[in-house]
């Protein structure tokens, strides 16, 4: 299941080199676009999940049943987007932990990274779309090193719904909503003007008074994506979608979210579980000193040497003052 290697020694067939040129684009925007990071064969896969699920959604909409025991029952009744099911479906499991989606999101925020969440997008002809947000206003992570990969299924453009970034704006710090108190946002206590917003993530500019931030900023632009693009976003990008305009078709995606597999994570999809879900998030890159699960479904990924999660890393002085880390096997 697990690959282990040294960071010198490592390469595998096919990786993915970020170019310093991208990589001072996504911190200075808040996002990258990566032309053709997957294949072919790989959206095929993807695509194929998406139908399935559409269909099933499909399904149970048509034989709901409000008060059912379904535990998907709201989300296919919604129809537009299904979380996690990287933990129930083996291809979902392969789409989040593909290696050049983690070749990229390596370079961004590892070398060690967590594989957080999982969405399929469906967004059915004259449905779908999200209003402004930021993405670290629903997942926590201390220190904050949440990034998304929006990966394009299919064709994704302003009619069928693409998505939407405000470049640039990821420098903001997350904005609390005043419905939640403001408990998702890092050192709340620590600014004099951070003021609350209402009705994150809603369609209606009027109503979700984040978008009078995104105001501050040039005017948004689209992302049109091609079939195995994929858009690298940071969490405090300020980004929306719109409702699919078109009579006749969808507009498939997976998205992904990631962190630092050293960041705390107390959010979970299932909610919080004793004092934090890292012990559900998949150790996909690198190594951690926190809890971590391991692939479901046996896909492979690459951790460093002595990844195991019981500090099983020391520290020794050098001659010339320095420290160097020590792997201590087990």
């Amino acid at each position: 299941m697990a690959t282990y290697y040294t960071p010198k020694s490592r390469s595998h067939e096919d990786r993915y080199l970020v170019s310093v040129e991208d990589y001072v684009h996504y911190q200075r925007n808040g996002y990258l676009i990566v032309r053709g990071l997957l294949s072919k064969e790989d959206i095929a896969e993807l695509f194929a999940l998406a139908e399935e699920t559409r269909l099933k959604a499909e399904s149970l909409v048509q034989s709901y049943v409000p008060g059912s025991s379904d535990p998907l029952k709201e989300e296919f009744k919604a129809a537009t987007r299904v979380h996690m099911l990287s933990r129930v479906e083996a291809a979902a499991e392969r789409g989040m932990l593909h290696p050049r989606i983690l070749d990229v999101t390596e370079a961004l925020i590892g070398p060690d990274v967590y594989a957080v969440q999982s969405m399929m997008f469906l967004n059915p002809p004259g449905r779908g779309g999200q209003g402004w947000h930021q993405d670290s206003c629903y997942i926590k992570t201390h220190p904050d090193t949440l990034v998304g990969a929006w990966i394009a299924l299919e064709e994704a453009d302003e009619e069928n719904g693409c998505l939407w970034v405000a470049p640039g704006s990821n420098h903001e710090p997350v904005y609390p909503p005043k419905e939640i108190g403001g408990g998702n946002v890092h050192a709340l206590d620590a600014f004099s003007d951070l003021d609350g917003v209402q009705n994150v993530s809603h369609l209606d500019d009027e109503v979700n008074t984040l978008s009078r931030v995104v105001a501050k900023y040039p005017p948004p632009i689209s992302v049109p994506l091609q079939p195995g693009d994929v858009l690298f976003f940071h969490s405090h990008l300020f980004h929306r979608s719109y409702p699919n305009k078109t009579t006749d078709r969808y507009r498939r995606s997976y998205v992904c979210h990631y962190c630092n597999a050293r960041s705390w994570v107390p959010w979970d999809h299932d909610g919080y579980e004793g004092d934090s879900g890292n012990y559900r998030q998949i150790l996909a890159r690198g190594r951690t000193h926190l809890p971590y699960s391991e692939p479901a479904f046996g896909t492979e990924v690459y951790l460093y040497e002595g990844a195991e999660s019981d500090g099983s890393v020391s520290m020794m002085g050098m001659d010339n003052g320095m420290m160097m880390p020590v792997v201590q096997k087990k």
